[in-house]
C-alpha cells in the first residue's frame, strides 16, 4: 500500500518507545508555543491586492506619495462657541500639531483667529463678529450646531496602518490629559480611526466567539462522544494542532489577516474530526485486542485512509493559491498548515496515549447481542439501515440530489458580491456612529484619485489637460462632487487663470510653498487629480469607475503622459470582479486537484471520481441556500466553494476507504456499505455535530461578515454529512456493481 513504510516506522516508534514519542511531541509543542507570541496581525490594502501586480504597485506608490488620511475630532459641549471652549480647542490644536506624523490641524477656532489677525476673540460678541467673516458654507461644515464642532487632523502622506494606529493612540493620550472644560467631550474618528476600531472590535469579537465555541465543543464532545474512554482527548489534540500551526506560521514569518481569522473555525472542525476518527478506530480495535495491537492497526489502517482525506482536503485549500487576493491565498496556506498539523497530532498522540494509559474501552466487545450496547451502537445500526435503503434506491436518490445541485449552481451566479467594509460591522458600533456623524456634517469622505505620470507632468499642456478633465468629469458625472489638482493651486497663485506657457508656469511654481505642492505633485514626474464623490454602493461605484476609465480613453493626456484610476475605492470595486472570477476558478481547480490526487493514489478512474461526485452536489446546494437566505459573497465567504470541497472530500473519502476495507475482508457490496457507513458515519456525525454545535455561535456575532461565515460554515458541514452518509452509498453501490461485472484479470 502506498506510504506503507513511513507508517510502519511510526508503528515501531509508538509501540516500542511510546514515552520517547510523547516527550518529542511535548518538546515540539513547547517550541511552537513560544512561536505563537511572534504572530502579528496584517491589515491594509496589501491584504486585498497583490503589490507585485501593476495595479498593486500603482496603489502602493500613490498611497506612499499622496494619500493622506484625515483624522477627525468631534468636540461636543452645551455651548461650543463659549470662549473657554474655544480657548481649550485652540490649546488642544497646538498640542496635537506637535505630534509626529501630523501635517496640520484645522478647525473653527483657526478660522476665527484668521479673521482677527491670529488672535483669540475676547468676548461672545467678538466671537460672533469673527464668525460672520467666515463663509456660510465653511461655517456650517465646522460648526453644524451650537453643540458640536469638528476639527480636521491631516496626517503625512504614505503612513502605514501601524503608524496611523500609533498616531491615533498618541492623539488619544494627548486628549486624555488635555483637561477640557466641564461638559466638553472629545471623540477621535475618521477613516483611519474607524479602521483601527473595526479591527480591534473584530479581533475581540472573534476571540470571544472562538472561546465560547471551544467551551460548547467541549460540551458537545462530552455528549456525543460519551461512548469512549477519555472522550475529551480530542479537544486537547485540536488545541495542540492549533499551537503547532501558530508555531509553523511564526517560523515562516506569516501574518494573520482578517480572512485568515476565519480559518480557525475550519481548522478546529477538521481537527476534531481527525482526533475523533483515530480515537474511534482505536476504541473499536481495543475492544478485541490489547492497546499495543490496537495502536498498530489504527496507525497502519486508519493512518493512510485519513492521510488521503487530509491531502484531498488540502487540495481544496491549495486551489486558493490561484486567487489574486492575498488574504484568500493566506487563508489557503493557513488551512493547509493547520490540517496537516492536526492530522499529525492526532495520528501520533491517540495511539501513544492509548498505550501509555493502558486504554480500556467503556463498552468492551462488539454490540452483537452478547455485549452491552451503547446508544452510539444503536446509531451505527441506524446509519447502516439508512445506507442500505439508499443503496437500494440509488438512481432516484442521485437524480433528486443532482437536480437540486444543478439549480443551486445556476442561482449561485445571482448571489451578490459585497466588498463594502462599512457593511461588515455592526451599525450601532461607536466608530460607525461617529463616522456617520462626520459624513452628515462635512459631507462624504469618499474619493477617486487619478494618478498622472510622465517625464514632465509640469508641462503647460499637461496642466491644461488636468484642468479640462476635472471640469469635464465634475460637470457630467453626478457622482462626483468636486476635484482638486496642481492646476487649481497654480490658478490660485496666478490670479485665477492657468499659466499660458512653461516659462510663466515655472514663475508661478516658485511662489507656491512646498507643503501645498506635495499634496498634488511629486517632483516633475508624478501628479494626482483628486475627485471627491458621494457615498455609493459597490455596484454603483464600480460603474462610475468604469465611466471614468472610458473618459480617460476618449480624452487621454498629452503624449508621454499616462493617467490611471487608483485609490482604495477603485481597489474595493475591482475586488468584486476578482472575487467573482476567482471563486469559480478556485472551485474548478479544487475538483481537478482532488480528482488528480485520488487517481494517482488508486490508479482507477471510478474509484477516484467516487468522492468527487457528492462534493459537486454540495457546492450546488451551498449556492442554492446562499441565494435563498440572501447571504452575500464577502472576502470571507468567497472561499466557500474551495472550503466546501476540502471539508466534504474528507468525509466522502473516509466513507469510501472504510467500505473498500470491509470488502477486502470478504463482505458483499451491500454488507460492506452497511458496515462501513455505520462505523465511519458515526465518527463523522459526531465530529460534524461537534463542529456545528461549537461554531453555530459565530452566527450570533454582531459583525455581519462573521455571522454569515458562521452560518455558511454550519450549512457546509451539514451538507457534507448528507453528502457522505446519503449520497455516497448510492454512488458506491452503482460503481461497485460496475466493478463486480468486470471480468477478473487473467
Amino acid at each position: 500500500m502506498i506510504l506503507k513504510n513511513p507508517f510502519d516506522l511510526l508503528v515501531r516508534a509508538v509501540t516500542g518507545r511510546p514515552r520517547v514519542v510523547l516527550a518529542a511531541v511535548a518538546v515540539l509543542l513547547v517550541f511552537a508555543l513560544v512561536g505563537t507570541t511572534q504572530i502579528s496581525m496584517q491589515t491594509g490594502s496589501e491584504t486585498y491586492i497583490d503589490k507585485e501586480t501593476e495595479r498593486g504597485m500603482l496603489l502602493d506608490k500613490y498611497s506612499r506619495t499622496f494619500q493622506s488620511d484625515n483624522i477627525m475630532l468631534i468636540i461636543e459641549s452645551d455651548d461650543i462657541l463659549n470662549r473657554d471652549v474655544l480657548a481649550y480647542t485652540d490649546r488642544l490644536h497646538r498640542d496635537l500639531r506637535d505630534e509626529r506624523y501630523v501635517a496640520s490641524v484645522s478647525g473653527i477656532v483657526d478660522l476665527v483667529k484668521q479673521t482677527r489677525g491670529g488672535t483669540m476673540p475676547g468676548s461672545k460678541a467678538e466671537i460672533t463678529m469673527a464668525l460672520d467673516g467666515v463663509p456660510a458654507e465653511t461655517r456650517e461644515q465646522y460648526v453644524p450646531s451650537n453643540l458640536m464642532t469638528i476639527s480636521v487632523i491631516a496626517l503625512e502622506p504614505g503612513l502605514s496602518h501601524e503608524s496611523q494606529a500609533a498616531v491615533i493612540r498618541n492623539l488619544e493620550s494627548v486628549i486624555a490629559v488635555s483637561n477640557p472644560p466641564p461638559g466638553v467631550e472629545v471623540t477621535v474618528t475618521g477613516n483611519a480611526a474607524f479602521q483601527q476600531q473595526m479591527m480591534g472590535e473584530m479581533e475581540s469579537s472573534m476571540g470571544q466567539l472562538i472561546l465560547i465555541a471551544m467551551v460548547l465543543m467541549v460540551v458537545a464532545v462530552g455528549v456525543f462522544f460519551s461512548h469512549v474512554a477519555y472522550r475529551f482527548l480530542a479537544i486537547g489534540i485540536v488545541a495542540s494542532g492549533l499551537v503547532l500551526t501558530f508555531g509553523i506560521m511564526s517560523l515562516a514569518g506569516m501574518q494573520i489577516s482578517m480572512v485568515a481569522i476565519a480559518a480557525f473555525p475550519v481548522l478546529i472542525g477538521i481537527g476534531i474530526d481527525y482526533a475523533i476518527q483515530f480515537h474511534s478506530r482505536f476504541d473499536e480495535e481495543a475492544r478485541s485486542v490489547p492497546p499495543v495491537e490496537a495502536a498498530r492497526i489504527t496507525i497502519s489502517r486508519a493512518g493512510p485512509a485519513v492521510l488521503y482525506a487530509m491531502i484531498a482536503t488540502s487540495m481544496g485549500f491549495l486551489a486558493m493559491m490561484i486567487s489574486p487576493i492575498p488574504m484568500l491565498r493566506d487563508f489557503g496556506v493557513l488551512c493547509i498548515i493547520g490540517v496537516a498539523s492536526c492530522y499529525l497530532m492526532a495520528l501520533v498522540t491517540v495511539p501513544t496515549l492509548g498505550i501509555l494509559l493502558d486504554y480500556k474501552p467503556k463498552y468492551p466487545g462488539r454490540a452483537d447481542g452478547n455485549a452491552k450496547a451503547h446508544h452510539i451502537e444503536k446509531y451505527n445500526s441506524f446509519l447502516g439501515t439508512v445506507a442500505t435503503r439508499v443503496a437500494k434506491s440509488a438512481v432516484p436518490v442521485l437524480i433528486l440530489c443532482g437536480l437540486v445541485a444543478f439549480i443551486g449552481i445556476q442561482l449561485d451566479q445571482e448571489v451578490i458580491i459585497n466588498t463594502n467594509e462599512d457593511s461588515f460591522v455592526p451599525q450601532d458600533m461607536r466608530a460607525v456612529i461617529d463616522l456617520k456623524k462626520v459624513s452628515r456634517t462635512m459631507g462624504s469622505t469618499s474619493s477617486l484619485p487619478i494618478f498622472v505620470r510622465g517625464d514632465n507632468v509640469l508641462d503647460a499642456r499637461t496642466i491644461s489637460w488636468m484642468y479640462q478633465f476635472q471640469q469635464y468629469e465634475t460637470a457630467r458625472n453626478d457622482k462626483i462632487t468636486g476635484s482638486a489638482s496642481i492646476a487649481d493651486v497654480l490658478m490660485r497663485y496666478n490670479g485665477g487663470v492657468l499659466p499660458a506657457d512653461n516659462h510663466e508656469l515655472k514663475a508661478v511654481m516658485d511662489r507656491i510653498p512646498d507643503d501645498e505642492l506635495k499634496r498634488y505633485l511629486d517632483g516633475s514626474s508624478e501628479a494626482v487629480i483628486g475627485f471627491s464623490t458621494i457615498d455609493m454602493e459597490n455596484e454603483v461605484a464600480m460603474s462610475m469607475v468604469a465611466d471614468v476609465r472610458r473618459d480617460l480613453e476618449w480624452n487621454p493626456p498629452p503624449p508621454g503622459v499616462t493617467a490611471t484610476v487608483t485609490g482604495m475605492g477603485e481597489m474595493f470595486t475591482h475586488l468584486i470582479e476578482e472575487i467573482s472570477r476567482s471563486k469559480t476558478m478556485m472551485t474548478l481547480l479544487a475538483f481537478v486537484l482532488i480528482f488528480g490526487f485520488l487517481f494517482l493514489v488508486f490508479r482507477k478512474v471510478g474509484r477516484a471520481i467516487i468522492p468527487v461526485i457528492p462534493i459537486m452536489m454540495i457546492v450546488g446546494w451551498n449556492g442554492l441556500i446562499m441565494w435563498l437566505l440572501g447571504i452575500d459573497y464577502t472576502p470571507m465567504t468567497a472561499v466557500l466553494g474551495s472550503m466546501s470541497i476540502g471539508v466534504a472530500s474528507e468525509y466522502t473519502i473516509l466513507i469510501m476507504e472504510r467500505v473498500y476495507e470491509e470488502r477486502e475482508r470478504g463482505l458483499s457490496l451491500l454488507s460492506a456499505i452497511t458496515q462501513g457507513v455505520g462505523q465511519i458515519g458515526t465518527a463523522i456525525t459526531v465530529s460534524g455535530l461537534t463542529t456545528v454545535f461549537g461554531f453555530g455561535t459565530l452566527i450570533a456575532s454582531s459583525f455581519n461578515m462573521i455571522s454569515n461565515f458562521g452560518l455558511v460554515t454550519v450549512i457546509t458541514v451539514g451538507f457534507s454529512l448528507i453528502g457522505a452518509i446519503v449520497v455516497m452509498p448510492a454512488i458506491l453501490v452503482l460503481i461497485g456493481r460496475l466493478e463486480d461485472r468486470k471480468p477478473a484479470p487473467g
